[in-house]
Order: C-alpha cells, then structure tokens, then sequence
C-alpha cells in the first residue's frame, strides 16, 4: 500500500491579542559641554536617527498588531533555534521570534497517513451502498477476494470489525444492549442509544417535515393514538385506560382500544388534535420512535409513555407531556384539560413551530443530517488513523513550540460529520475555553464553511451564514457524552487536557 498524505493545512486562525504592547524607552543623554558649531553638526544626524528610531517602532507596533506577536527590541536582531527537554517525550522546539512557531509546527506535525480514504475507501461487507457524498470514501457490498474494514451482522474474522446495527428496543431484543454486545464480540454498536458508537435514530430533517405549520384543531376530542400492540412491556395500555377514565376523550386508530376507522393518513389524522399520545413499547433511554416525530410534525403536543429521558428530544421545554408512571396520569390529564379551555397557554407549547426549536434539539437532529452508513465509515476511518497515530513516526511531532515565555499549542478540530482536520493554534496564555471557541469559530469562518446540516434543515431555521459553536468535545467521545453529559471542569481541566495530550483532536457541533 503506498502511503499517501491525508491532512490539509489550510490558513492558520490565530487568537487576537487582549494584552496592550508595553515598551521601555531608554533616554541618552548629549553632553552639554559641546561648543554649538559641534552641536549643530551632529543635531541632523540625531534627528535623523531618532527619526528612524520612531519608525521602526511604530512599525513594529503594527506588526505585533498584526501578527499578535510582541518582541523585545534586542529580538529583532536575532532569528535562532534551540532546543530542550520536552515531556511529551520528543523535543520541544523553542524558537525566536515568536512568529516562526507556526510555521515550524505546520511543518514538523505534517507526517502521513497510511491510507487515503478517497483511493481506497472503507469497505463494509453487507448491504449495497456507495455514497458519493460521504466525508471519506464509503462502499457496502460484497465483493470476491476484497479483505473487508467491517462486517455486518455476526462477529467478523480477526482484522474485520464486528458491526451490530439495529433500530429496536434492547427491551425486546438484549442483544442490542450495548454493553452485551462488546460482550458478545461486536467491535461496533448502532443502535438507538446515543451511547452507541453510531447512533442511528428515527429522527432526521429529511424525513420528517418538523417545521410543518400548524393547522386547526377541529376535533372534539382531546387525544388521538395509533396503538397496535397491545401487549408493549411497559404500561401504555393501562396509562390510556387511566387517561380515559380521567375524563380525557381519546379517538382510537389502532389495533388496541379502537374506536375510529384505522385505515387514514396518519399524521393528516394528528393535524386536527390537540394532543397526541406518543405511546412507546417500552421505556428505554434514547428509543424514541416515529410515534413521538410525527407528532412534532402534526404540531399535536406529544403527551409520552416511553423514553426516561424524553427531555432530551424536545423542541422545547414545555413542548411535551410525559407520563413517567401510572400514578403520573391524574395530573396529566389536569394540564390536558387546562391547556384545551386556555389557548393561549396551549399556543404556547406550540410556540417552537414558530420561533424554531432550541439549539439542543437541532445539534440533536442535526447529527442524522450524513446518513448512518456514512458516521460508520467515518468512525471506521478515525480508528485506522488513531492506530497510524500510535507508530513511532507520528510519536515524534512536537506538537506545540516555545518562543520567550509563550508556548504555541498545535490542536485540530473538524466538524461532526466530517472528517478531515483542520489546524488551530493556541498560546499558553490563552487556554480558555472561551479561546477555543473563539479560535474555532475564527477558523472554520475563514474557509467559508458550511455546515452538514445547512442544506438538510429546513429554510426557516437555516440561519445566515453566522457559525455558531454549541459544543466541543475531543474526537472519540459519544453522541451523549458529546450532548448532554460532558464538559470540560473549566479553563484548568482543559488546559490539562492540552497539555496532556499531544496534537490533541476535537469535534465541533455548530447550530
């Protein structure tokens, strides 16, 4: 296999300096004691050179303005290397001026990768799939005498990574838990928790029409529910018998507790109610299906048996109701009725239709805007990469340079959903969360960048062409650590994390 170069290093994006340039004058002294014929053949000469003098500090201060670099009037003698004892255990460059450290980094840390994905794509057997469009090189299949990168279906051949992919409830089916699954010898889980390493969801931008205005509501009755299984193992069906005896009118379309005709345009059907019961299977975290999305669709509030962690999917924080339990129905069926006799409380659960749903909820759904075939072989792709980044070549990159007292961070970041990295560099004086975000935003800014997500939502929460940074978080983590459960401890926590970590690699969720 020959070894091809893989990384780009576009333009660098560097941090403006807060901190106002100080410097030192010296004052020289003439001696008084010159007769004024001396004195008047040397004043020209003086004023000229304090004329040249003030020149180049004025241009000096415009060149640390620019290139956000301030040195010493001895430094600008001198253009020299040295180095020391670094504890990443390779040398740590240390240059003077301070401006070479860039540049050295963006030479030192560009070192080649083993493969190149657009040549040589990952390869998955099972299924029949090429997708053009993926970030890297993407195909599903079988093919003859073609070593495989993954597998799906049962435990793979050593080499072959073992994939599980599934959309149903582990309540059903406990092989879709993830842990039994690493314990049953899958190397890859996708399934509907967040928690996989690939979550595929019900949930997408191009499936649903979540933005869909909301129609009138002409029904007498409060609810509808489309039930078919009526022997789901949690208490869905006990929960609607508990609404109905509360004195909620519910109109029945399912295959449990009929009482319309099924055979209608399901979410046609929602538009003209006011409420929707989004009735699971089962309660499991992350399983939240159709049921609850084509409510959202509908603009019918979704009243939820299901998902622990309902909260995570919602448009709103009041967009929903949830039933956590049987003993929880009196006193939703109490909201139902106070919502239906005050419209403009009820409006008010709908008010995301109108202003667009919060940036939780679109990094949520955004995240299915590069289909889960493609997040596979981008996850596939990182891992063969992090296993080049292990070998003695990619071990010797600097990874940051000293010039004076300041040390100069390499750090890459790309946005999720893609996979190429793009180069940022932080100072020492500026590991901040607040200067990530700044540097990020900076960067992907000046590449015109356009978000995953830009043509798969629709037009009314497009936004400009403003980036807005919601989260970063280091390559590697899980949808849900990446949403909901991780955060650096303050500027401290990432600071170690930099200093930690070697040419250390982020993922970007912009909103």
């Amino acid at each position: 296999m020959g070894t091809t170069n893989h990384r780009q290093h576009p333009k660098h994006a560097e941090l403006p300096d807060l901190n106002t340039p100080s410097t030192s004058y010296s004052s020289t002294s003439i001696s008084a004691n010159s007769n004024k014929k001396k004195w008047s053949n040397i004043l020209p000469i003086f004023v000229a050179l304090v004329v040249i003098g003030e020149i180049a500090f004025l241009g000096r201060l415009d060149m640390a303005k620019n290139a956000d670099i301030v040195n010493s009037w001895a430094d600008s003698f001198y253009n020299f290397t040295r180095t020391t004892s670094s504890s990443w255990g390779v040398e740590d460059q240390v240059f003077e001026p301070e401006d070479s450290c860039q540049a050295w980094l963006e030479k030192e840390d560009y070192v080649a990768y083993s493969r190149d994905f657009k040549q040589e794509p990952i390869f998955v057997h099972g299924g029949d799939e090429e997708f053009k469009t993926c970030a890297v090189g993407c195909k599903f299949g079988f093919e003859a005498g073609k070593k495989p990168d993954a597998g799906l279906g049962i435990p793979q051949k050593s080499g072959t990574a073992s994939v599980l992919r599934s959309m149903e409830s582990a309540k059903y089916y406990a092989e879709n838990n993830v842990d039994m699954a690493r314990g049953r010898g899958y190397d890859v889980v996708m399934t509907t928790s967040l928690s996989s390493d690939v979550p595929v969801g019900y949930f997408s931008w191009a499936e649903y029409d979540l933005m869909a205005p909301v129609q009138p509501k002409t029904e007498s009755a409060l609810a509808a529910a489309f039930i078919s299984n009526c022997g789901a193992r949690n208490f869905r069906l006990q929960a609607l018998v508990a609404l109905e005896n509360a004195n909620i009118k519910i109109d029945s379309y399912g295959g449990c507790h009929r009482n319309r005709d099924g055979r209608v345009d399901k979410v046609e059907t929602l538009k003209r109610y006011r409420f929707s019961l989004a009735f699971e299977n089962s309660n499991e975290e992350d399983y939240v299906t159709e049921k609850f999305f084509q409510s959202l669709v509908a603009g019918s509030v979704p009243v939820v048996v299901g998902a622990p962690n309902i909260q995570d999917f919602a448009p709103s924080p009041n967009s929903l109701l949830h039933i956590k339990e049987v003993s929880d129905v009196d006193s939703v069926a109490k909201t139902m009725k106070y919502l239906a006799e005050n419209p403009s409380a009820y409006n008010e659960s709908l008010r995301w239709k109108y202003e667009g749903p919060s940036d939780s909820f679109k990094a949520l759904v955004d995240m299915a805007a590069v289909h889960s075939s493609c997040r596979l072989c981008i996850y596939l792709a990182t891992k063969i990469y992090e296993k080049d980044e292990n070998n003695a070549e990619f071990r010797k990159r600097p990874c940051k340079c000293t010039s004076g007292l300041q040390t100069t961070y390499h750090i890459f970041v790309r946005e999720r959903g893609r996979f190429d990295m793009e180069s940022i560099y932080l100072r020492s004086d500026h590991l901040t969360l607040e200067a990530l975000s700044l540097a990020v935003n900076l960067k992907f800014k000046s590449l015109k960048h356009v978000p995953v997500w830009k043509t798969e939502r629709p037009e009314s929460i497009r936004g400009g062409n403003e980036l807005k940074v919601y989260r970063i978080y280091p390559v590697g983590m899980t949808q849900r650590q990446a949403l909901y459960t991780f955060r650096f401890k303050g500027d401290s926590d990432f600071k170690n994390h930099i200093e930690s970590n070697p040419c250390p690699k982020f993922e970007v969720i912009f909103v």
